[in-house]
């Protein structure tokens, strides 16, 4: 599970350093075996949350904590260097290096990671995210698919206790996004994974529990149903709509 309490970000701005905020006073859980969705549009603060959940940077106020495979608590401050054991991160556009083949990729991350039954955690990758036909290819010659199942091989590669993933469909042809959904909701029965995105489809197709964003604030929780019914709306696409343009204020 990953706990986030109270968290902000703040930078200052101008020759006065007043403060502005980016995210004030989240709050937010990602269980085990189960999938979380952060939903928001673009600038509302998604990416923030996502960076500060693996570490690239701190709170200015507030704690984020997680669990490990034996249910051991750590903060992401005082913990840091348990972050990449215990969380796997599949980013928007994967920054893999172009001229190495998968194979050596693979064995190279198992490496970085230490892991005791290396060729046993590769077989297993090579297997949940369907890379045997690449194995003897550079990376640059892959399809955005191939890149994107790459990029969860090596984020699930050590078997962390939770997964963040950011927009992990986008660029995806509907035949791989159709893939890319059966593998989360695979990988999701023993991990708690949180899904950073902007596109209700994904939400609809595979949360269980949704938090939506606008400007750096939470606006709501809960589960799909739950979220619809709260607004009275017919579903939840006509809810989030609904709570993203009182926002907005029409």
């Amino acid at each position: 599970m990953i706990a986030v309490k109270d968290f902000t970000k703040e930078y200052l701005e101008g020759i006065k350093k007043n403060r502005s905020f980016i995210i004030e006073d989240i709050n937010l859980e990602i269980e085990d075996s189960s999938i979380t969705a952060l939903l928001g549009p673009n600038g509302s603060g998604k990416t923030t949350i996502i960076k500060a959940l693996c570490g690239i940077h701190n709170p200015s106020k507030g704690k984020i904590t997680f669990t490990d495979k034996d249910s051991q608590q750590y903060d992401t401050i005082k913990n840091p260097d348990l972050i990449m054991e215990n969380i796997g991160y599949v980013p928007e556009i994967s920054n893999l290096p172009p001229d190495i083949k998968v194979k050596d990729f693979l064995s190279y991350v198992s490496s970085i990671h230490n892991i005791e039954n290396p060729q046993k955690e590769i077989q297993r990758v090579i297997e949940d995210c369907d890379l045997i036909q690449v194995l003897n290819k550079k990376i640059k010659s892959l399809s955005k698919g191939y890149k994107q199942r790459l990029s969860f091989a090596q984020a699930i590669i050590h078997n962390p206790k939770n997964l963040i993933l950011d927009e992990p469909i986008s660029g995806l042809d509907p035949i791989q996004i159709v893939e890319m959904r059966k593998l989360i909701k695979k990988l999701s029965k023993d991990k708690a994974i949180l899904i950073s995105t902007h596109i209700l489809q994904e939400v609809i197709s595979l949360s269980t529990k949704v938090y939506i964003l606008n400007k750096g604030k939470l606006i709501t929780w809960g589960s799909q149903e739950e979220i619809k019914n709260r607004l009275g709306a017919k579903d939840f696409e006509s809810a989030f709509i609904q709570l993203i343009s009182d926002k907005k204020g029409n």
